[in-house]
Formats: C-alpha cells, structure tokens, sequence
C-alpha cells in the first residue's frame, strides 16, 4: 500500500483555504482520497480587486501570515507535495506580481495564477462523478467570490466549460451587469439543451453550507424548491440576523445570497430540478491533478 500526503492551496476572491489528503493506493487498487485536514482564513482579496484594482498592504500582510502558517502546517502533516493556485482576485489584480513574489520570498511557497479555462478544468475532474454515477448528465456549477465556472458533464465526461465574472463578491458590489447574465443564460441554454435528465452538481462554500443546514442526506440532492424557500427566508432577514439564526460565519453571510441566486438561475436555464452537492471543489482537483502527476 502506498500513502502519498498532498496539500492544495485555494487563493479565491472570498477567502483561501488549505486541503491537505492523504492518497492511499493499493496495487490494483484505485487510489482513495482522505481529507486530513482542511483550513480556512476569511480574507477577501476580492473586495480589495474588484474595487480598486489592487490587494491593499494590509490584506498583503495577512496572506503572507496566512501562507507562513501553511508551510509550518505541511512541515508538521510531512506534506511531500504542494499546488498553490490563485484566482480571479488576484487574475485581476495590479500588484499579484508583488504578492506572489512577496509569499515566495517570505513564505516559501510558489503561488500559480490560473485562468478561468483552466480553472474550470481543475473542478470539473469527472472523479466526482464516482459516488453519483457515470450515466447521470450534469451542469457542474462552482460559485466563487469572483468568478463562477460552468461545466457540461455528459455520460462521465467534461464535454464544455466556461468560467464567468459572475462572483458573490463581485455581485455584493453592484459589478455584474445585465449583459454577463444575458451570456450565461445563452451559455447554459445552448450546451444543455436536448441533454434529458440533466442535473446540477453544486460546489462552493455557499451549496454547502446550505446542504448541511438543508439535514438532506449525504448523497441526495437539494431540490430547486428547497433551495428557493430557503433564498427567500434569508432575503427576509438582515445580515445579524442571518448570522444568529443559521450560524453562519462573518464572511459567509452575506455572500450566500448571491451564490444561491447564481444557482437558482442554472437551475432555471438548464431546466434542472436538483442540485447534487459532492463537498469538491477547486482544491480537491488539484490533490487530484497532482497525484496523477507524481504517480504517472
């Protein structure tokens, strides 16, 4: 049996978080992906982005203590490989040069800018298909603070994608206009139409959380019912009372708005009626990405 301890590091627009997965594979044996640890800092590089063009010198700080902490994090797991990558935040940003140089000098950690395309490649391994089935055909959709991406999953296999500035973040600061959604609409309807039987698979903090305050059980789906009685109850409240009613984080309130609208309208154009939620997302393709690389 062979153990191999990875981390990914997912620098997004709403918060970046670290995975570290032990990958344990027996001779013959498809390889199974553990989770070990998983950690989370809120803060929102989208914010700094989007509005000005640039991460301001305080968030700067934090992601360099944020980044230091990783590196002591993998030294004590024995991490033997790492993958770092950025998003939109830092896509968009002016001075992403000067953070990345700035974390590799201080951090020692290498930090990869991705595209959207590539982005939306990464999500979209056809492995989280294993616990839902390789015949089902799916609209995977993964909302970010600032982009959201959109894949085609048809009998197990990635046929489109396209990533869009569609983020929760971007959304809370007025910066998606009429003719992005236009775009998507157009999008999603073309490459799901006459697909039967399509369904969404949902990735993101916002799906689920909503998945587990939903008590629906793991491998059942949330239905486009459930999830707009719950969007029009939270548009009731205000952002303190959505925190004490539903224990939601700081950073989560008042993001998951946006993100349930984003798959309310996938729902609609791809004429879905479920949402699976399998708990993947960016940072599990890449454990994924580079397992297959240093096991080829």
């Amino acid at each position: 049996m062979k153990v191999k301890k990875l981390a990914a590091i997912d620098i997004g627009s709403n918060a970046i978080r670290i995975l570290i997965t032990n990958v344990v594979q027996e001779v013959g044996e498809h390889p199974v992906y553990m989770k070990s640890e998983l950690i989370r800092v809120p803060i929102r590089l989208g914010q700094d982005s989007f509005t000005v063009g640039e991460i301001s010198k305080k968030n700067m700080k934090r992601v360099v203590k944020a980044m230091k902490s990783f590196k002591l994090i993998m030294k004590v797991y024995g991490v033997k490989h790492y993958m770092a990558c950025a998003t939109s935040a830092l896509r968009e940003s002016n001075n992403a040069d000067e953070l990345v140089a700035r974390v590799k000098k201080k951090a020692k950690i290498k930090i990869e800018v991705i595209d959207g395309r590539k982005e939306a490649e990464i999500i979209s391994n056809t492995t989280i298909l294993n616990n839902f089935g390789q015949s089902q055909n799916f609209l995977y959709v993964d909302v970010g603070g600032g982009s959201s991406e959109f894949s085609v999953l048809q009998n197990g296999k990635r046929i489109v994608s396209k990533s869009f500035k569609t983020g929760t973040v971007r959304m809370l600061n007025n910066m998606v206009n009429e003719k992005v959604w236009l775009e998507i609409e157009k999008w999603i309807r073309t490459h799901t139409a006459g697909i039967e039987n399509i369904a969404l698979l949902g990735s993101g903090g916002n799906i689920n959380k909503v998945f587990k305050l939903s008590n629906t059980k793991e491998g059942k789906p949330l239905t486009y019912i459930k999830i707009n009685t719950f969007y029009q109850d939270l548009k009731k409240l205000n952002y303190d009372q959505r925190i004490l009613k539903y224990n939601l984080n700081l950073d989560r309130a008042d993001v998951i708005l946006p993100a349930l609208e984003i798959y309310l309208k996938a729902l609609k154009w791809s004429g879905a009626t479920k949402v699976f939620v399998p708990k993947i997302g960016l940072a599990d393709g890449m454990i994924k990405m580079m397992y297959k690389k240093y096991n080829a």
